[in-house]
């Protein structure tokens, strides 16, 4: 028997606003997760569903695996070119498993933009550019038994997980190594400059990571520089 592929990936249905959750049988309840974590004044119950920095940020790294890793059967693989594949380019990004990461997804906005990584490979870096086109909702893998992301503790009516659609925008035009960023990284920690507090470095365990302006526009101006 092959391999089953997991969730992430999974195309959405094409509509006006770019596609319907990927969870069509998911409560309206259970999609507002203030209903669920915010008493009448408003304060949330626990740490860890905590907004994730009070910093409201427009762009952000995401990780993915681009090269086959088995969990309980299912193959994670989900790269920049399965995204690229899907119909309309368009895929759901779940299986984020991190409180802090989760929290992040919540913030992000329809148009927003973000580096798509590829993490866990021979080479990890940054491959290209994708949108966000529709914001967080539930992420259906938490329920399913037969996904590697199968989250027993997690209720339909109280769930803990959320994704969002995102859109391949473009390749870079060239791939921006890990290695690479952390030469460019130390050099502006030792003597100022915009990587010098990138979450890459400071938060490096997080797969969905925020970024500012200033990181955001330098990282993408290496495409045209020569790879140090």
């Amino acid at each position: 028997m092959p391999p089953k592929k997991r969730a992430r990936g999974r195309p959405v249905k094409p509509t006006a606003e770019h596609g319907e959750s990927c969870a069509d049988d998911i409560t309206e309840e259970a999609v507002n997760p203030k209903r669920k974590t915010s008493n009448a004044k408003g304060s949330v119950k626990n740490k860890a569903d905590a907004p994730a920095d009070k910093i409201l940020h427009s762009f952000w790294l995401m990780k993915s695996e681009p090269e086959s890793r088995f969990e309980n059967g299912i193959d994670v693989k989900f790269g920049i070119e399965d995204l690229k594949a899907l119909p309309n380019q368009t895929g759901c990004w779940d299986g984020v498993r991190n409180y802090q990461a989760r929290n992040f997804m919540r913030d992000m906005k329809v148009g927003q933009q973000a580096f798509f990584y590829h993490s866990n490979c021979k080479e990890p870096g940054i491959a290209g550019l994708m949108k966000i086109v529709k914001e967080a909702y539930v992420d259906h893998t938490q329920f399913d038994k037969k996904d590697a992301h199968y989250d027993a503790s997690s209720k339909q009516d109280n769930p803990k997980w959320f994704m969002v659609d995102v859109q391949f925008e473009r390749m870079l035009r060239r791939f921006i190594p890990l290695s690479e960023l952390k030469k460019v990284h130390l050099q502006h920690k030792a003597k100022g400059g915009a990587l010098k507090d990138m979450a890459l470095f400071t938060r490096a365990r997080l797969s969905v990571q925020p970024l500012t302006r200033e990181e955001f526009d330098f990282v993408l101006s290496l495409e045209d520089k020569e790879p140090l």
